[in-house]
């Protein structure tokens, strides 16, 4: 039994279109560099430097590894992981219709 990695649409280019793949038990940390060896390039854009940038977020059986033992949080065979980029906010500028001036 694996690791199911569930991958998000920006980087789905690094595992060849892929939503989920398969990947061994171990640390966060090192399940990701395991993923860079099949899939080239996603570990720079998840982690460096050993640690998981600040912008992607890392769930594993639903649980932000923010709780649990970060980088070093170990995944077992049967686990979920979900890999999910942070959405930076906004304000959109909607057009306000015109005031009409009363007579």
């Amino acid at each position: 039994m694996a690791v199911k990695v569930r991958i998000p649409a920006p980087l789905q280019p690094f595992t060849r279109g892929r939503e989920e793949v398969d990947a061994k038990p171990a640390a966060v940390i090192d399940l990701v560099g395991d993923l860079d060896k099949s899939y080239p390039g996603i570990l720079e854009r998840i982690a460096e430097g050993g640690k998981i940038r600040k912008f992607i977020n890392i769930y594993v059986n639903e649980e932000d590894i923010r709780f649990l033992q970060g980088e070093q949080t170990q995944v077992k065979d049967g686990d979920e992981v979900s890999i999910i980029p942070a959405i930076a906010g906004g304000r959109i500028n909607v057009p306000q219709p015109e005031k009409k001036e009363e007579l």
